[in-house]
């Protein structure tokens, strides 16, 4: 059993689901409250091994009356209506795409993830939208984090919970930073605000994930999210302990 605080593992270029490693694997990962699966987005192998990993927890959760919802990073938090409407059958993988502004918003190829997202519908497995509105990190990284008002905390944590104090992660941010300025990338001229920016995403994702586990709690999820997001201390699994107060909790970080 993989037990608290989380483990970080990296899965082998294959999953071979009928092989004794891939059955062990499984084992391990069904007592798990909140399983990430780090990826590099434009890689079609990592989603498929995504998948698979989804086939097998689902097939266990079906067994274990334990009940399975996918998060995803893809997905900005505003459109979390059309996910269930697209589970529930209520529109198809067309407007899927189109209402939750795919193309603007994530833009990688569609087909790296849709297979997860029909499996998701045949099996009634809920889509959790994690990410925060470009509007809002656009305006972080321009104007600051405090320049944030009102209607702009309506998808993202409060400013008190917004944890800005991780020197490490800042330097390593600033290495970024200096890549985009020297390439003429982004759209933020100030470190503070391209920082805010960066822990903003994981901030919003990291509530979104607590707040589903503590209203279903019974639930097992299982997030899609970049590598970078999972990796460090700093990211996102750390602020969603920071968020539950269940020291039982359990999660794992496997980087595909």
């Amino acid at each position: 059993m993989i037990g608290y605080p989380h483990q970080l593992i990296s899965l082998a270029s294959e999953i071979d689901l009928d092989s004794s490693i891939a059955a062990i694997e499984i084992q391990n990962l069904k007592s798990q409250d909140v399983i990430y699966l780090g990826e590099n987005h434009d890689n079609p192998e990592h989603h498929q091994r995504q998948l698979a990993i989804i086939e097998r927890l689902q097939g266990n959760s079906n067994n274990n009356n334990i009940d399975l919802a996918i998060a995803l990073e893809m997905f900005q938090r505003p459109f979390q209506p059309i996910l269930d409407r697209y589970i529930a059958q209520e529109i198809d993988e067309a407007q899927l795409k189109e209402q939750t502004e795919y193309d603007t918003r994530w833009g990688f190829d569609w087909e790296f993830y849709a297979p997860i997202f029909r499996y998701a519908r045949k099996q009634h497995i809920p889509l959790i939208a994690l990410n925060t509105p470009t509007e809002i990190t656009s305006k972080v990284a321009q104007t600051g984090i405090d320049s944030l008002k009102g209607d702009d905390f309506r998808y993202i944590p409060p400013r008190n919970e917004i944890k800005l104090d991780n020197m490490e992660y800042k330097q390593n941010i600033a290495k970024i930073y200096l890549q985009h300025i020297e390439k003429g990338q982004g759209n933020s001229q100030d470190l503070d605000n391209f920082f805010a920016a960066q822990v903003l995403w994981d901030e919003t994702m990291a509530e979104a994930i607590a707040l589903y586990h503590q209203n279903n709690p019974e639930s097992q999820i299982v997030v899609l999210v970049g590598k970078a997001h999972v990796m460090n201390d700093y990211a996102i699994p750390d602020r969603v302990k920071r968020r539950i107060e269940d020291k039982s909790f359990r999660d794992t970080i496997k980087l595909l």
